[in-house]
């Protein structure tokens, strides 16, 4: 699992209405009032063409303030990237092949000492009930590098980045090509948009990161991750829990990385793509004045969106924003399964981090020097998240 800041989940577009009836002298009929319950608005991100995009020189401040500076929605899609589309569909399409390996050759794909960050995982996160996720299963692997690094110490002391790959090369090989091919482009991309996003920030009188900026921060970590999404498909339920919550396929989170690219989601019915079945269903983001919105970007864009590091690191000028996943729901949803793949672009394990003095998340964490390694920096989140300690 990828460590992310939790975020309390808050139902701010449904408020109760008030009786005006209340409080007058004379008896009145009584009326029964529905609470309102009012959907959250759906946006559509702001999005780059990829021809501008690859000029290095090219003024893309204007779009990277508004999709990524303080008063944006923490994410922006690229459009027209060559070969993503296909790339996409070929990788989100082995996905069930992969949930549906025979039991016991999933179990050789996990790796619990890798706090499951590796291989098949698939009911080892809790949801914000605390009950366990059964609903989801998830393929993790390092799209650059299988081996990251061959120093026992390090693989030990930072198992989920440092571990190698588990591929399952005797009953699907083709998923290491896949996920592989898909990951790298991401990060190509990635890398693109990290360089315009330097210039952006540099345009308004930060440094770029004391001399490191996050287009190199990222091209050299060897820790990147690619996480593989499977929702299975489920059968039509009335429980709230099910569907009516806004987090219900993926609590409220803040990324804690660097960069996380991000794929639409691809439904499917009896082995055949079809539409989201619910224009509900989809991701949320809570913007920076508490409004929550839904947010949406074509399947043959590739998303990004800010992390915790990145908005740190750069002064606040990029900002990273709380999101959630909201599963599909009603009859029309039943048997249908849902496919997607994040590639999270974080500093490596070893690089430095200069905090500056005040920062808006974890400052309990920093040291008085405001210096931390990544890995350090992840150490401390996994003791304050999973083990209740800082």
């Amino acid at each position: 699992m990828e460590v992310g800041s939790v975020v309390g989940a808050r139902s701010t577009w449904a408020p109760a209405v008030r009786n005006r009836d209340r409080g007058q002298d004379r008896a009145l009929p009584r009326r029964v009032r529905c609470r309102a319950v009012v959907m959250p608005p759906s946006v559509r991100t702001v999005s780059i063409p990829f021809a501008d995009l690859k000029e290095r020189g090219r003024d893309l401040s204007g779009k990277i303030e508004e999709g990524l500076g303080p008063d944006g929605l923490g994410i922006i899609s690229i459009s027209g990237v060559p070969d993503f589309p296909a790339l996409r569909r070929t990788l989100l399409h082995l996905a069930p092949k992969v949930a549906n390996l025979p039991e016991d050759v999933k179990k050789e794909l996990e790796d619990p000492d890798s706090r499951y960050n590796f291989g098949w995982s698939h009911g080892k996160e809790k949801l914000e009930s605390g009950k366990l996720d059964t609903f989801k299963g998830s393929y993790y692997a390092n799209p650059i590098l299988d081996v990251p690094t061959a120093d026992d110490v390090l693989v030990s002391r930072y198992p989920s980045y440092c571990r190698p790959n588990i591929w399952p090369a005797d009953h699907l090989p083709e998923l290491e090509i896949a996920f592989k091919a898909l990951g790298k482009l991401m990060l190509e991309v990635g890398l693109m948009l990290a360089r315009h996003c330097d210039l952006y920030v540099m345009q308004h009188g930060v440094e770029p990161y004391d001399g490191e900026s996050l287009e190199q921060t990222i091209s050299r970590s060897r820790c990147h991750k690619g996480r593989l999404l499977y929702y299975f498909p489920r059968q039509f339920s009335t429980q709230k829990e099910d569907g009516d919550s806004v987090s219900s396929w993926c609590g409220w989170h803040t990324d804690h990385g660097s960069l996380t690219g991000l794929t639409c989601g691809l439904f499917m019915k009896n082995s055949v793509e079809v539409p989201c079945p619910d224009s509900a269903a989809g991701l949320y983001i809570r913007t920076r004045d508490d409004r929550v919105v839904k947010v949406t970007f074509g399947e043959d864009e590739l998303a990004y969106q800010i992390g915790e590091t990145t908005e740190i690191l750069s002064r606040g000028r990029l900002c990273a924003t709380p999101h959630c996943v909201q599963a599909p729901s009603g009859a029309n949803a039943s048997n249908v399964e849902r496919s997607t793949f994040a590639m999270f672009m974080q500093p490596d394990w070893n690089e430095t981090l200069n905090f500056p003095s005040e920062i808006p998340y974890h400052q309990e964490l920093i040291p008085p020097n405001g210096a931390l390694t990544f890995g350090e920096y992840s150490e401390r989140l996994v003791n304050k998240y999973y083990q209740g300690k800082t």
